[in-house]
């Protein structure tokens, strides 16, 4: 879309209600006292133009009144010419012939639905979210899209499409170290949601105040199969951690007895208690000690 022609919205100053119906009843008042003169043996064709006169006069100040609730706005038309929005609060009037339509102000919520995508890899996740706008500049909200809380609603749902696919669910090997995921790095991916729902929104003149995922989570097809392989995982990296403890143990103990000549040990009974203390330190089972009466070369 041309920013160039894109309709703005202007501001527009209507009249003070109040003193409007003030004036309107007051006219109405003696329009009627003097058509009642009028019809009377003491009235003429003047009074009665002039009685009829004050009621036009009256009606023409009621029918410009019009309400209008805090953060809520009125766009106002003549015979179709955008004539700007008003702002204001309380009771206003404007000439009678502009077409007043309220429009609210106020922050929406919209949930998205629950949507089905595959992320950066290609597995299927669930995603949804909710995103708090208002509108920003009425005149776009209107006349730049045929409804703008549709539109909204289809812009949101094709953001989160859009995101879901740019982020993997969670880390992987095939991964760069430090990459945001959709599951580890949740500030971040909110914040690209909110960029892109604002990018987005910009046409229809809306404001994206807030957005949040409500749900994420593998597809229910492949849940089980990244269950299980992340614990595969989480049991590998375990094991990785307790062997390295491990090994760094042994040759602390084998520095330890060779610095104090404690007792000197061959490379046949280095390998034996060292091949036995890495049993007992990486086992995930109690271990249970053998005396050995003879020798190592027994």
């Amino acid at each position: 879309m041309n920013g160039a022609n894109t309709r703005r919205e202007t501001a527009f100053s209507s009249t003070n209600g109040y003193l409007a119906a003030c004036a309107g009843i007051v006219l109405l008042a003696g329009g009627a006292f003097l058509f009642k003169t009028a019809i009377g043996d003491h009235g003429g064709l003047p009074v009665l133009v002039g009685a009829i006169g004050l009621l036009l006069a009256g009606l023409f100040f009621l029918l410009g009144l019009f309400m209008l609730q805090p953060n809520e706005s009125a766009i106002l038309t003549l015979f179709g010419k955008y004539i700007g929005t008003d702002r204001s609060e309380g009771l206003r009037w404007a000439f009678p012939l502009y077409v007043k339509r309220r429009l609210s102000l106020r922050a929406r919520n919209f949930n998205a639905p629950t949507l089905k995508v595959n992320d950066k890899r290609g597995n299927p996740v669930e995603i949804s979210a909710a995103v708090v706008w208002r509108v920003r500049d009425t005149a776009q909200a209107v006349f730049e899209v045929d409804d703008f809380e549709r539109y909204v609603a289809i812009q949101a749902e094709a953001a989160l499409r859009h995101l879901a696919s740019q982020y993997a669910y969670d880390e992987a090997e095939d991964l760069s170290q430090g990459e945001t995921t959709l599951r580890g790095g949740m500030d971040v991916v909110v914040d690209a949601l909110k960029c892109e729902l604002q990018a987005r929104f910009e046409e229809a003149g809306v404001q994206v105040v807030d957005a949040k995922l409500t749900h994420l989570a593998y597809a229910p097809e492949i849940a089980q199969v990244m269950l299980r392989r992340q614990q595969a995982e989480a049991i590998i990296s375990a094991r990785s951690k307790i062997v390295h403890g491990a090994v760094s143990m042994v040759e602390s103990a084998l520095k330890g007895l060779s610095e104090r000549g404690i007792v000197e040990l061959d490379d046949e009974r280095k390998a034996a208690m060292v091949s036995n203390l890495l049993v007992v330190l990486c086992s995930d089972k109690e271990t249970q000690p053998i005396i050995n009466t003879g020798t190592l070369y027994n």
